[in-house]
């Protein structure tokens, strides 16, 4: 089945991009919406690749002409999914999978809620203070002050939670890995008997003792 909307949402540095990247390793016909950010590129990032670079006046143009589906600031910069993104899909016969952040997730949700929508945390504050840290060095930036509000910024982003549908933990890739898969050949019917326990272990309506786990270490 094609044209289902996958939305990913997670925290700043809870590896979420390495983790779709491996989900699309194992789950074909998946696309990816590349998004359109006002930021900088960090490291080693292409415009085409990880996002659409471009100006504030392209952005706020591209609001006025309604050419995003959702769209939102983020710590002084936009972030935004065109459009085209599902037009895109709809074409190539494949869902589509938007790496998001919890505003804009909340604005699909919103207006498509018919999305399967997947929250992915953290074990917990140490390890994604450590993970927050090892990329701002790869990056040659380790500012404190942006180290904090990201870990601050957390905690708020995980009071919503439950307004997804599927909450994962992501301590082990490989362990995460298999359940995004899970939920996604789910979705798609497609899944087995094992694949259907799996993705009901991340609903976020059963709270799993892991997910409790490890909100209970941000004292959610």
């Amino acid at each position: 089945m094609a044209g289902i909307l996958f939305i990913i949402s997670a925290p700043s540095g809870s590896g979420k991009s390495t983790l779709v990247s491996e989900t699309r390793r194992l789950v074909g016909g998946l696309d990816f919406s590349i998004s359109y950010t006002t930021r900088q590129p960090r490291g080693s990032e292409q415009d085409g690749v990880e996002y659409h670079f471009t100006t504030r006046a392209e952005f706020e143009r591209m609001i006025a002409a309604k050419e995003f589906l959702e769209w939102a600031e983020v710590f002084g910069n936009y972030y935004g999914t065109a459009l085209s993104a599902l037009d895109h899909a709809r074409e190539n016969g494949t869902d589509l999978l938007l790496d998001i952040d919890v505003q804009g997730a909340l604005q699909v949700m919103k207006t498509m809620p018919k999305a399967v929508s997947i929250f992915i945390l953290p074990p917990s504050p140490e390890v994604l203070e450590r993970r927050l840290r090892n990329r701002s060095q790869a990056e040659g930036v380790a500012e404190e002050s942006v180290i904090e509000r990201r870990l601050s910024q957390a905690r708020t982003e995980l009071l919503k939670l439950d307004d997804y549908r599927y909450a994962l933990v992501n301590d082990v890739l490989d362990q995460a890995a298999s359940e995004m898969r899970a939920i996604v050949l789910v979705a798609r019917g497609a899944g087995d008997s094992a694949d259907v326990a799996l993705a009901a272990e991340c609903l976020t309506s059963q709270h799993s003792g892991r997910l409790d786990a490890a909100l209970g270490t941000f004292g959610l």
